[in-house]
């Protein structure tokens, strides 16, 4: 058997629109209760990630989406359109510009809780 990661939970303080936002975002289902106490985001048919509120101070982390470069072109104009400040570099300031890297697209951005999101069309991991 393929090991395949099934679920991440990610810590917010406020789980429901944490979930909803990242849901609209990437344009895929999401719901306001799921399992125990969590608003899932069905990323995938085999990924789930679960939103959890959690008390301050919430640890932040970052999460990285492959996906093909029209998926990346649609996400890049939902984050835009709904004003969220964007960035080419991790760690660079918010330039609302588009890196390259590898052929590829690559786009960094952070939540309301702090947590790191970045979209790519060609793996570095890999």
């Amino acid at each position: 058997m393929a090991i395949e990661l099934d679920h991440l939970i990610i810590p917010a303080h406020d789980k429901i629109a944490s979930a909803r936002l990242l849901a609209e975002l990437l344009d895929v289902r999401w719901s306001p209760t799921g399992t125990g106490p969590f608003a899932p985001v069905f990323v995938s048919d085999g990924l789930t990630i679960d939103f959890d509120t959690w008390p301050a101070p919430i640890p932040l982390t970052h999460y990285c989406f492959r996906v093909t470069q029209p998926e990346f072109d649609a996400i890049l104009g939902r984050i835009a359109a709904k004003g969220i400040p964007y960035r080419s570099s991790v760690f660079g300031p918010a330039d609302n510009a588009v890196g390259k890297w590898n052929d590829g697209s690559i786009v960094y951005w952070n939540e309301p809780d702090g947590h790191q999101w970045e979209i790519l069309t060609v793996s570095y991991a890999r």
